[in-house]
């Protein structure tokens, strides 16, 4: 029986503090520890029943606070609270560092704006001047925000409200007038919709990213009717729900300010700038947590806020409003009073005279009670610790406690009732009256600890202390789905191909890209501009003789899948195709029987890997399914797919070598972690390997979080460990007691021996030495072996694409994941200062990559005296074991700000704190490698920044020029694959199968010779290659294109009208030209109607047309052509007849006229399987009879 939230005990603490409010004054809630000011805010809610806004140090801390009064309203006061609507809401600062002349993050923006937009609910425009009528009372309950967001301007209620959108479903609005009041108040126009801010306009429908919403919106438009509104998907363009309403408010806060600054105010004040506090609805409550921190951040912020600043209030005026205001505001401490009152009189005092008592409350943490789990104790001791705990709460429960128990999953809430059964002995005697020592039942919930509240005699436990471990506060959080596509590096995006780019065209070979080019309507027109013009890819190839000018090959945009980015060697060494000879032709057929040879020799060695008898996993256990439970977010699609191959493989009678290919940040780990606790279930013992000391621990600590509930030794083997205690560690190995061990190539000495080594994880396997990677390779032949990597080396790519290796391939990033801005900048002191004072205003913290272990501490003296209040910390691979892992462990805990360290960061660090990161010397880094330290950053919710700093000129170096502006090119999520792509086509192809594979690699392109290669090695398995020919239509009926002056033909094609953005038309029509199955073109036709409307008619017609290709290719038809009703056919040369004549098509429509070669086609057996004799292609077809025309000949539309 839960207890209510707060009890007559402490009713006279909360009159106490109505008392200090009704005097006047203010209140100090002292010794309150912070795991337990969430619950104190929901008490007091709950007491006086008005919002209550929480002031925090940073925003990280206000998001944190927010997420854990959701969880206690949740556990307290869900029914009640939610038939009222309540929320909880954050109002961030701004992330940028006054005066630095950057624009705050859109995102942060919006989050503001959303807020402001919560606050109004049932505040609606009344009349043309925009005056607010109250229609009901807003429902928020909760705020939490920053001090400095409280010294930022802002709109008021007034001025906001009448400036946004509330676009409805049946509302009329006009599209265009929409659009141009979307311009008008900050938005963007653009092709395609990405990013907060955005507009685009397809014919009847409009994308918006309104700032405030956490998706973009695609309102559908009948006329001037809202006909629907969706949100969609930023990356696959497609729409995940539908929504009834949405509000879309200005893009923006600064062109606002600037009005207010020009003085442009109403005269009844409404119209102005104000602080976010005087939106607050009156009587609200308001504590400043922690209130001598939020000094220092006050003061650390508002230093930079120059005089008549038109974005910021002073202190002064923010506590002179409190004085004059209806809000009531008060102080939470976890200091005794006196600390408290003293650090406040030192802050406020100086600002306006105000009077604060103090209230204790005595509200302590659990710190002192809970268990330590460290690497560097015994396990004996840490059981002997939990057990001690686990008694404490008995001891507190006969003293008359309510213990209550929160644990975020049932797997965790079970794990706790048993060890509470193994370590609370029953016989318990029953005290004043009640039953004592029975087991509290735990309570599903997400807490950052616990605390005991002595006067409420109340004791909340969280499963941090009962399994003795510190993680930040994380909720279950729904993946990005991307839709499968068959794209591939090299298609064809016009936005990264620069003039000379060499290119690859199916037909004709290798070209140099000239650009676009419209030309004027012609013969054969087959896409134009809305002037009438027709739009080409221009390749330039090489000329017949010396001396002529290179010929152009115009490329019509629907021809745009038939066009590759070239990828093998720059520069000279590749020469340029020729139009009209045989030398393509030639060079394809040479490396077709050359891939052939490579591909029986591959095969053969992975034959003879599969041949190796290995250990066959059983199938997963209870617990397995316990521990994939407790993962705190759900899986992406790719994701797991990735875990049940890996799982798959370990179940099967041979040795497991499979690739985790996943960018940074997207989940690798994971796929790790179920593998090793597959294994350890079935008995085996697992190795975990890094390649750095910093990464080994990083794994260590993950997988004894992961694992705490479960009884799975986990030990740590690097340099972080003394002598004594590695050596424990391996004798432990060897008789069985350890199940997984992690650590760097210390795991591949001789002295290391395993009891029952079953599987064996590698991290970044390019990163170990040539020595180790030989006797990893002698492990893949006895062991399951899973390796992980986020920028794949060539060699390994160039395998998993070619189909001879088992790779999965995890490229959908999380939610709300956001890319890395990138900087590059030349050697400057004060905009260093400002980045690195940016991330610590937002109560980030700061990576600074100085690799040069000689000069790192001269630099640690640069960064104290440029940054003197920054907590610095070092950290390189040859200081001290113990100091290194001192230093990390500082950083990791949030007690050092900025890390300057050497590349010992670069692989696998994951600080959730941690979003900026800056990189001296970035010149002198490879590509790969600045991509994987980039990726240091980034890695939750947060904008992140990283700043690659270069000497001056250097910039002037050609490769130096290439992998830096790359790096910033590939920010957006998932760009590992395309970077290690870029970094071969820089570096060249190089060695990766010996120098003749890579002088056929240059013959072709990477791209070409990898479907090559893959094709040899389906041929050597056995599998038959079914290859769609190129379908050749002319129809004399239809015009695949506009049509010239005087033609009488029927378009279809893709109306710039319909798709306006040139790349989305390239996109389409390369998708059309990638189509091999009905299923596939029926996907791309529900995708075209719901990013684009319904199609028109020429948009129809194509789908069609491209229908007619699918089923001709399944027949191994090469060409339909339509002659003055003559339907001529041709299938490897050979024409195909009905009785000895062509076809005749008898309607008068082109829709009939389609309809009827497609039934005609249905008539012709698709192809057979391998050692099936097919229909010879002279075979007569049954007579063609007028009843096979349909009565719905005429009609004007269809569906594909």
């Amino acid at each position: 029986m839960k207890k209510k939230l707060y009890a007559d005990n402490i009713t006279h603490l909360l009159d106490q503090i109505v008392q200090v409010w009704e005097k006047g004054g203010f209140p100090l809630c002292s010794e309150i520890c912070s795991s337990a000011v969430a619950y104190f805010a929901v008490v007091l809610f709950s007491r006086f029943r008005v919002p209550v806004l929480l002031v925090t140090g940073t925003t990280t801390e206000a998001e944190s606070i927010a997420r854990e009064i959701d969880e206690w309203i949740s556990a307290e006061m869900g029914k009640e609270l939610a038939s009222e609507g309540s929320s909880v809401l954050v109002f961030p600062s701004w992330d940028v560092v006054p005066g630095e002349g950057q624009l705050p993050d859109s995102e942060t923006v919006g989050r503001r704006l959303a807020t402001l937009l919560s606050l109004s609910e049932g505040q609606v425009p009344s009349n043309a001047e925009g005056q607010l009528r109250k229609e009901t009372q807003p429902k928020v309950r909760f705020i939490c925000s920053p001090v400095s967001a409280l010294v930022q301007k802002t709109y008021s209620l007034g001025a906001l409200v009448p400036r946004s959108k509330m676009i409805r479903v049946g509302d009329e609005l006009d599209p265009v007038g929409f659009l141009d009041w979307a311009v008008a108040y900050g938005y963007e126009v653009v092709g395609k919709v990405t990013q907060r801010g955005e507009i685009a306009r397809k014919g009847g429908v409009l994308d918006v990213w309104p700032l405030s919403s956490a998706q973009p919106i695609r309102i559908e438009f009948f006329g001037n009717i809202i006909e629907s509104i969706r949100a969609f998907d930023s990356l696959t363009q497609l729409s995940t729900g539908k929504l009834g309403s949405i509000w879309v408010p200005p893009a923006g806060e600064l062109a606002f300010l600037r009005e207010c600054a020009q003085e442009i105010e109403k005269k009844d004040g409404s119209d102005r700038a104000v602080s976010f506090i005087e939106n607050l609805p009156s009587e609200t409550v308001v504590l400043f947590v922690e209130p001598h921190r939020l000094k220092e951040h006050l003061d650390g912020y508002v230093r930079g806020v120059s005089p008549g600043d038109i974005a910021h209030f002073s202190p002064e005026a923010l506590f002179s409003h409190f004085r004059v205001g209806t809000h009531k505001v008060g102080f939470v401490s976890e200091l005794p009073g006196h600390l408290g009152v003293d650090g406040l009189h030192s802050w406020i005092k100086s600002e306006v005279n105000l009077e604060i008592e103090v209230v204790r409350f005595g509200i302590d943490s659990l710190e002192a009670y809970r268990p330590i789990r460290s690497g560097g104790i015994p396990p004996e001791v840490e059981t002997a610790q939990r057990r001690e705990f686990f008694h404490q709460l008995a001891r507190w429960q006969r003293q008359g406690y309510t213990v209550r128990v929160f644990c975020s999953s049932e797997v965790e809430a079970r794990r706790f009732e048993e060890l509470w059964d193994e370590y609370i002995p029953l016989g318990f005697s029953v005290e004043n009256g009640a039953l004592v020592g029975v087991k509290p039942e735990p309570e599903r919930g997400t807490l950052s600890g616990g605390f005991v509240w002595h006067d409420l005699k109340l004791v909340v436990v969280t499963d941090n202390e009962i399994f003795g471990r510190r993680r930040p506060i994380t909720r279950r959080e729904t993946c990005r789905h991307v839709l499968e596509t068959s794209a591939t590096f090299a298609d064809l995006d016009l936005s990264e191909l620069e003039v000379g780019d060499l290119v690859v065209h199916a037909t004709y070979g290798i070209g140099k890209f000239v650009g676009l080019e419209t030309v004027c309507r012609g013969s054969k027109p087959q896409d134009v501009t809305p002037t009438g013009e027709t739009e080409y890819i221009v390749i330039e190839y090489a000329p017949r003789r010396s001396g002529d000018s290179p010929p152009k090959l115009y490329v019509p945009l629907s021809q745009a899948h038939l066009v590759s980015r070239y990828v093998g060697f720059r520069g000279s060494r590749v020469k340029l195709n020729t139009l009209g000879s045989k030398r393509w032709a030639k060079t394809r057929a040479q490396v077709e029987r050359a891939v052939m040879d490579l591909a029986s020799e591959l095969l053969m060695i992975q034959a003879a890997r599969m041949a190796h008898q290995g250990y066959a996993f059983g199938p997963d256990t209870p617990w397995q399914r316990e521990l994939e439970g407790m993962f705190p977010y759900e899986e992406t699609p790719d994701q797991l797919k990735a875990i049940l191959e890996t799982k798959a493989d370990m179940e099967k009678p041979r040795p497991m070598d499979r690739l985790i290919c996943g960018d940074v940040g997207f989940g690798k780990t994971e796929v790790a972690i179920r593998a090793a606790f597959k294994a350890v279930m079935d008995g085996k013992q697992v190795a975990v390997l890094a390649p750095t000391t910093v990464l080994a621990q990083q794994h260590y600590n993950t997988f004894r979080e992961r694992m705490a509930p479960f009884p799975v030794s986990i030990e740590l083997l690097s340099r972080f460990r003394s002598k004594k205690e590695q050596l424990e560690v391996i004798e432990r190995l060897g008789r069985g007691a350890v199940d997984i061990v992690i650590g760097t190539h210390r795991l591949l000495q001789d002295d290391v021996i395993f009891k029952d080594l079953g599987l064996v994880i590698i991290d970044e396997e390019q990163r170990f030495g040539v020595v180790h990677k030989e006797k990893l390779k002698k492990l893949r032949f006895t062991v399951d072996v899973l390796t992980m990597t986020a920028t794949p080396i060539p060699r390994t790519m160039y395998l998993a694409l070619c189909g001879l290796r088992d790779i999965s391939v995890i490229q959908t990033p999380p939610q709300n994941r956001l890319p890395v801005e990138t900087f590059v900048i030349e050697q400057d002191d004060e905009l260093i200062r400002k980045a690195i004072l940016r991330e610590l205003m937002r109560g980030g913290q700061v990576f600074y990559l100085h690799n040069r272990v000689n000069s790192i501490y001269q630099k640690a003296e640069y960064l104290k005296k440029l940054v003197p209040e920054a907590r610095l910390v070092v950290a390189h691979g040859q200081m001290p074991s113990a100091q290194l892992e001192r230093n990390m462990a500082l950083f990791v805990d949030g007690k050092a700000d900025v890390l300057l360290c050497t590349t010992i960061i670069e692989n696998g660090i994951d600080i959730p704190r941690a979003n900026t990161i800056i990189i001296d010397g970035a010149h002198k880094f490879g590509l790969s490698q600045l991509y994987q330290l980039r990726g240091r950053v980034g890695r939750y919710t947060h904008q992140a920044y990283a700043y690659l700093v270069l000497p001056r000129h250097a910039m002037l170096l050609r490769n130096v020029r290439q992998r830096i502006s790359t790096i910033r090119q590939f920010s957006s999520l998932g760009s590992g694959f395309k970077v290690a792509l870029r970094d071969l086509e820089i570096r060249g192809a190089g060695n990766i199968l010996g120098r003749e594979q890579s002088g056929h690699i240059a013959a072709v392109g990477f791209d070409l010779y990898c479907k090559l290669l893959k094709q040899a090695v389906e041929t050597l398995r056995g599998k038959p290659v079914v290859t769609q020919p190129q379908v050749e239509v002319r129809f004399d009926f239809l015009a695949l294109g506009p049509l010239p002056e005087g033609d009488t033909r029927v378009p279809a094609f893709l109306p710039p009208a319909y798709i306006p953005d040139i790349q989305q038309r390239i996109e389409i029509y390369r998708k059309l030209g990638q189509v091999d199955s009905l299923e596939t073109l029926d996907a791309l036709k529900r995708e075209l109607e719901d990013r684009f409307g319904p199609m028109p008619e020429p948009v129809k017609l194509l789908f069609l047309v491209e229908e007619l290709k699918v089923l001709a290719g399944d027949r191994q038809v090469n060409v339909l052509k339509v002659e003055s009703n003559k339907l001529m056919i041709s299938r490897r040369g050979e024409m195909i007849m009905s009785n000895g004549r062509f076809p005749r098509l008898r309607s008068n429509t082109v829709l009939g006229k389609l309809r009827e070669i497609k039934r005609f086609l249905l008539r012709i057996p698709t192809q057979q399987p391998a050692g099936v004799e097919s229909m010879p292609s002279h075979m007569p077809i049954r007579e063609w009879s007028s009843t096979d025309v349909t009565s719905d000949d005429h009609a004007q539309s269809f569906s594909p």
